[in-house]
């Protein structure tokens, strides 16, 4: 038998990054570690970033995950904080390429529909799901520590559950009907 995949899931933030690593031996999947990785808000950007990535660096060490799977960038309101985030985001991409882990990015929609059903689901549906879908007696806290878990059961989702082709459809607009009689 061989040993299940391992997937680091991983919620970016410059203050709060929520990981998850979850064990998936193509039926059943098994919660290994969550937590946050958390940074001092008075600190230069370039500290935090720098202890982000080596956080994510200790994890893939402790851990040897096979992926990490990442939540994409939403687009926030204010522009300096979706540029943030892509920094965070970037040595966390950096830290698993180093690695060399396979990457899978996905948008935070993406994430909440293929756990709980609802790309609109909100944070405690989330970590409802997560609990029940890993058998938890409790829900992985905080609120970021179980979307790195979602993050890294939607990988476990879409290594079992291979993408269909797209089908494209015809152009409407260009199709005449017949005539009423």
């Amino acid at each position: 038998m061989t040993r299940p995949s391992l997937v680091l899931g991983i919620d970016p933030g410059t203050a709060v990054t929520g990981f998850g690593v979850v064990a998936f031996d193509g039926r059943a999947a098994t919660l290994v570690e969550c937590g946050v990785l958390r940074t001092t808000a008075h600190d230069a950007l370039s500290v935090r970033l720098t202890e982000i990535h080596d956080g994510v660096r200790d994890l893939i060490a402790r851990h040897r995950p096979d992926t990490i799977s990442v939540e994409d960038i939403f687009y926030a309101r204010n522009v300096r904080t979706t540029v943030v985030l892509g920094h965070a985001r970037g040595v966390i991409l950096l830290a698993g390429q180093q690695a060399g882990l396979t990457i899978r990015e996905y948008p935070p929609a993406e994430i909440k529909k293929a756990i709980t059903g609802r790309g609109a689901a909100t944070k405690e549906q989330v970590q409802f799901m997560v609990t029940k879908l890993l058998r938890l007696k409790h829900a992985p806290e905080p609120a970021d520590a179980a979307d790195g878990v979602a993050a890294a059961l939607c990988a476990c989702l879409s290594i079992q559950l291979p993408r269909l082709p797209e089908v494209r459809r015809p152009d409407m607009t260009t199709t005449k009907r017949a005539p009423r009689r």
